[in-house]
């Protein structure tokens, strides 16, 4: 009887795979014939970041603009869930060259939209907002607040270190018929300009402005 159980439930569970596949798949189809004349470029743009000391440690705080292109939108009208991810590393200036890191930050975000609502999600770590519209889930989502850094190794406030950040779209999050289609297609990536500078922690209390104005 047991043994029957496992069978009948490994070729349940195959079946349903298939048809991620085959979903996947008919979506990805449906993306590819999307009209020439309505594609259009997404972009990621960072207008300011900074570095805080907080507490024991660092957060850093990032507003940013995402604009998704065609195809990405259609593919999240299409159930499909797009990740973002935002990662600011540190590095010893002296060390550069060798490239390891002595603190971090990384978020990955989940954008979701329900059909049957008609609204947006950002799913993060611990917590999830929803959204009446696509225009503000995007606005929710490039705005980041005192985000903590993960030490990797002692920091120094006279040292000089090399800070990189970077902001994303996820493409190893998706299925792999995307992931595929993507090696023929620029409409998968979409990526904000690599930003990087040298810089002295700031002092408790005190704050580094990176870039921009809020």
């Amino acid at each position: 009887m047991m043994d029957f159980f496992i069978r009948c439930y490994k070729r349940i569970n195959r079946n349903s795979q298939q048809q991620w596949l085959l979903r996947d798949a008919v979506i990805l189809s449906l993306l590819l014939f999307l009209p020439l004349n309505v594609l259009h470029a997404g972009s990621i743009d960072i207008k300011f970041a900074e570095i805080a000391a907080v507490d024991q440690g660092y957060g850093i705080s990032v507003d940013s603009e995402i604009t998704l292109n065609a195809t990405l939108q259609r593919a999240l009208e299409k159930g499909i869930i797009l990740y973002f991810a935002t990662k600011l590393t540190l590095v010893d200036s002296k060390w550069h060259w060798v490239g390891e890191e002595v603190a971090r930050a990384k978020l990955r975000v989940a954008l979701r939209y329900y059909t049957l609502t008609r609204q947006y999600q950002l799913n993060y770590p611990s917590s999830s907002q929803n959204f009446n519209s696509l225009k503000e889930a995007l606005k929710a989502l490039g705005h980041l607040k005192g985000y903590p850094l993960t030490l990797k190794g002692e920091l120094k406030t006279d040292a000089e270190y090399i800070a990189s950040l970077r902001i994303w779209f996820d493409l190893t999050r998706m299925p792999k018929p995307f992931q595929v289609e993507s090696l023929a297609s620029d409409q998968w990536e979409l990526s904000s300009d690599k930003l990087e500078w040298r810089m002295k922690l700031p002092a408790a209390g005190e704050s580094l402005i990176i870039k921009g104005q809020r």
